[in-house]
């Protein structure tokens, strides 16, 4: 068995880790660590895994988990992993970070959105943890930088057509909704339940941080510079993400070739489900699980293709993906603990 670590295990996505790696068939949790709860056991914390984690959350040390663990997950705010990675990589275990710290091969795209690096060296050698992109850089890695739920989002549905042209890259326009999860778990009047309910609202309009991130991805894919237009907006449910995508055709499209484009690329890839032609995705379908749902429509009067997606931001958006690359880096079977379904109501 693989022993696991996780990093800041008591927040939303955190949380998530430990309840699929409880049960995941090749890995064994041994340290849990956690700023805030440090000295109580998870199960206290989080009641629903009374029964099935009762590890004691610890405070962070390096010597503790580079002992203990052989692969860590970083679930932590931006700006931390940076702090922690490099010792953890000098000893040998694998890494896979929740954070921005390392979804980014060029750091000064990454200090234009976030702040100033500390551990830079490891940037060139960290791969971006899109599970169905980049699988074959992924089960080499020992650092993974795993990707923002926006972003996942946006590319699954989007990268596809760009890489076969059937896309022109200059007219993209993405717009997302999530549930509050995605805001975290720390307390903010922004995800209040007043500020919440009966509300919905769109922000940071077109100055998202994940927006270098998605141009980033774009770019390299369609092999120049790619620029989308997003704006994110926070719904009154606890999870969910559902992307409405505009682009204009590259050329005359139909059905069939949008088809065959997603069959041809995703034909092999567990967690990708294109929806029938006459019907959209829709949160409730894949709440709780780490499926992608992607839809589209053609708007023929306006020559334009509307791509529509859906994900659970904390599974496919956060640990869920998370626990796939952690698959494809260990040589596991990639569905690994992660086959759940949703509730059908």
């Amino acid at each position: 068995m693989n022993r696991v670590a996780i990093i800041g295990a008591t927040g939303y996505a955190g949380a998530e880790l430990v309840r699929i790696l409880s049960g995941h068939p090749e890995t064994v949790l041994t340290v849990l660590t956690s700023r805030q709860y440090a000295g109580v056991r998870f199960d206290r914390v989080y009641p629903a895994m009374a029964g099935l984690v009762d590890i004691v959350c610890e405070e962070y040390s390096a010597d503790r988990i580079c002992n203990e663990a052989d692969i860590v997950f970083m679930a932590l705010p931006h700006q931390l992993p940076m702090a922690f990675v490099p010792d953890i990589i000098k000893h040998g275990l694998k890494v896979i970070d929740l954070s921005a710290d390392f979804r980014f091969n060029d750091v000064a795209v990454y200090e234009s959105a976030y702040q100033p690096h500390t551990a830079k060296e490891l940037l060139k050698s960290c791969v971006y943890g899109l599970s169905e992109i980049y699988t074959d850089q992924i089960r080499t890695a020992q650092l993974i930088g795993n990707p923002g739920c926006y972003p996942t989002s946006v590319l699954l549905p989007l990268i596809p057509l760009i890489k076969q042209g059937l896309l022109d890259p200059a007219t993209l326009v993405a717009d997302a909704k999530s549930g509050v999860s995605g805001a975290g778990r720390s307390l903010s009047q922004a995800s209040h339940y007043c500020e919440v309910n009966e509300s919905f609202k769109a922000y940071k309009v077109a100055a998202h941080r994940h927006n270098p991130e998605m141009d980033s991805i774009l770019s390299r894919e369609a092999q120049k510079p790619v620029s989308i237009t997003f704006v994110p907006h926070l719904v009154p449910m606890t999870r969910g993400m559902l992307t409405t995508i505009y682009a204009t055709p590259a050329a005359a499209l139909n059905v069939q070739d949008i088809v065959d484009c997603y069959t041809s690329f995703y034909s092999r890839r567990p967690f990708i489900r294109l929806c029938p032609t006459d019907g959209q995705p829709d949160t409730l379908h894949v709440r709780g699980t780490n499926y992608c749902d992607i839809g589209f429509k053609l708007d023929d009067r306006n020559n334009r293709l509307i791509l529509i997606s859906v994900i659970d931001n904390l599974l496919k958006g956060a640990a869920g993906q998370a626990v796939q690359n952690m698959n494809l880096m260990m040589g596991f079977d990639e569905t690994a603990g992660l086959l759940h379904v949703s509730y059908p109501l």
